[in-house]
């Protein structure tokens, strides 16, 4: 698989390769094989994408970071296959790069890539995408867990999250052994939505499936994935396209919080 073809195949849009085309003529990637190797890594992987950061200077559209990344996720395709994780799993992880990029053009209106500081846990296989879920292999408080992820563009449908997790524990149990728990860190958690969300939300469908074990209420990341906008955005400039949006925008505006919980994986769900 050509690098070309690899860019169209995780759904890079021109615009963005032309810029990955421009990188490459100040980007000696050869001269940055330890970084690279660093970021294929999990022991390693957080501190090579910093240095390298570091090493790369100015890069005001990430596009120097998006080329050093998108080389180790290309070569992570036969570490893939030697684990038996088949190519649709393979596809699916390294297309965060493309929606993060389209989220941050959404946001921002730019065309760059600000997300290098996460992806480093596809380049060194941390984080697979199976189905409509992410799966990470993580450690909390010293035990080894599985951290799951809710991507932007999850079909949090009931049906479709149980074929998800399904899929994904026995693909982590195959490749990575079993025993471990499950739990997700999320706003979609956080009790404050359950009264703006009606009986049939599969926002609601999907936090009843978790026992909720901590709430930070003061945390804000919650705005740019619900209304697309800054953290930093005045509560009455928010949009209220969708009725989520509008009653949490009225709640913010009376003084509540939504903030982000952390829940467990009921016993009947594993």
């Amino acid at each position: 698989m050509e690098h070309n073809g690899f860019y169209d195949l995780i759904g890079l849009r021109p615009g963005m390769i032309q810029s990955l085309r421009r990188a490459e003529n100040t980007v000696d990637l050869t001269a940055l094989e330890t970084y690279l190797d660093g970021l294929m890594d999990p022991a390693t992987a957080g501190r090579a994408c910093a240095e390298l950061s570091e090493r790369l200077g100015d890069d005001p559209d990430g596009a120097k970071m998006l080329l050093c990344q998108l080389a180790c996720a290309h070569r992570d395709r036969e570490r893939y296959a030697a684990l038996g994780i088949s190519e649709d799993v393979y596809l699916a992880t390294m297309r965060c790069f493309s929606r993060f990029i389209h989220e941050n053009e959404r946001r921002t209106g730019r065309l760059a890539f600000d997300r290098g500081w996460w992806t480093w846990r596809q380049t060194a296989m941390t984080l697979f995408r199976v189905g409509e879920l992410e799966f990470e292999l993580r450690e909390y408080d010293g035990e080894h867990v599985l951290s799951l992820h809710i991507p932007s563009d999850a079909d949090l449908s009931p049906d479709a999250v149980d074929k998800s997790l399904s899929r994904g524990k026995k693909l982590m149990e195959g490749c990575f052994g079993g025993g471990r728990r499950i739990m997700c860190s999320s706003w979609l958690l956080s009790p404050a939505l359950a009264p703006l969300l009606s009986e049939g939300s599969n926002i609601l469908a999907f936090r009843c499936r978790f026992d909720i074990v901590e709430w930070d209420a003061d945390r804000t990341e919650f705005i740019p994935w619900l209304f697309d906008a800054s953290e930093d955005t005045p509560f009455w400039e928010l949009p209220g396209r969708t009725s989520l949006q509008r009653g949490v925008r009225e709640l913010l505006l009376n003084g509540g919080k939504v903030g982000s919980a952390r829940g467990w994986l009921t016993e009947q769900e594993v």
